[in-house]
């Protein structure tokens, strides 16, 4: 692999995949939409590219070339005005990304998808990549559009194109400037904003080993197959004390919050925002019951077939916690 394209390569996984393959001496080419702010690649011998994923004539010409696509571009978002957008990003981006790369010969392509386009196991059971998909009514057009559009990228690679999905848990580390739900929690702990946890669990992992498992993923995956890029498991509890602990606050008293009281209060956010503000809420009633999930997952097929090697989450959410300290978020 001497020269990848990256899109959504500004972002927080993508800039994170653009210095892994760097880092490797891969040639990079970046796309960012027309106006994004380069601050996550600054400094990178990198070419940047402006463009649009709806734009399939231009996401040709930017695949053109390439050994190897990293298609990571797509919107996330708890509350829009107008859902469509979503839908067209994540889903047609999609397509356009896998056939611009078919057109041009691409080698290899690696589709970013994430756990929650994977099914839910019961209770505290582990998921993994075999875990069917059980999230239709749930109405979160974010994990539908997730799961969509990997179906897209397996399609794909069931006639013809090499592709290679990789599924990213719950990441943290440096440059989430958004930030991520998951840095969110971090900054509202470290604001003192957040001192309830509620039932449910996360897999948390390091942004540096999601980005390194991508590049594992365009070396050594298998045609059509997913991977979870995943770490621990833990309660939110856990990770709620883990974090005060890191940051110094251990002092902090912890308290309960029944999912049901979670949910009534989030659903006046949200019809606060669809009938006044307009602007996303805090949280929403759909965001808190996937969350109440225990989102367990098993990562052992990444770690055996691509050789992904871990970092302590200790580590992890102490890069976190500093990175947010010091860019003035807490």
């Amino acid at each position: 692999m001497k020269r990848a394209c990256v899109t959504g390569a500004g972002g927080f996984i993508g800039s994170h995949v653009v210095r892994e393959l760097l880092g490797e001496g891969v040639e990079v080419r970046a796309l960012l939409r027309p106006g994004e702010p380069t601050v996550n690649l600054d400094g990178l011998e990198v070419e940047v590219v402006r463009g649009d994923v709806l734009d399939a004539e231009a996401v040709e010409r930017f695949v053109d070339g390439a050994d190897a696509v990293f298609h990571l571009a797509g919107i996330y978002a708890i509350w829009m005005p107008d859902w469509g957008r979503m839908y067209e990003v994540n889903i047609q981006g999609t397509r356009n990304v896998l056939w611009a790369s078919l057109r041009r010969g691409v080698g290899r392509v690696v589709h970013t998808s994430s756990i929650a386009a994977l099914g839910i196991a019961p209770g505290t059971v582990l998921g993994d990549e075999r875990t069917p998909f059980n999230q239709y009514t749930l109405g979160s057009h974010y994990v539908l559009t997730k799961y969509l559009s990997q179906q897209e990228a397996l399609g794909f690679a069931r006639n013809g194109l090499d592709v290679v999905v990789v599924n990213p848990a719950f990441p943290f580390g440096a440059n989430d400037r958004e930030p991520t739900p998951t840095g969110q929690i971090i900054v509202d702990i470290l604001r003192g904003h957040n001192r309830f946890y509620f039932e449910g669990g996360v897999n948390i992992v390091d942004v540096v080993d999601v980005a390194r498992g991508h590049v594992r993923a365009a070396r050594a995956g298998r045609r059509g197959e997913l991977y979870v890029l995943g770490n621990r498991n833990v309660t939110m509890r856990e990770l709620s004390a883990l974090a005060l602990r890191l940051a110094g606050l251990e002092g902090r008293r912890l308290l309960p919050l029944p999912v049901p009281a979670l949910k009534a209060a989030t659903a006046a956010l949200l019809a606060w925002s669809d009938r006044v503000s307009r602007r996303p809420p805090l949280s929403t009633p759909v965001e808190v019951e996937y969350s109440s999930n225990y989102l367990y997952f098993d990562p052992g097929k990444a770690q055996r077939e691509l050789g992904l090697t871990l970092t302590p989450i200790e580590d992890s959410l102490r890069r976190s916690i500093d990175w947010f300290r010091e860019h003035g978020y807490a």
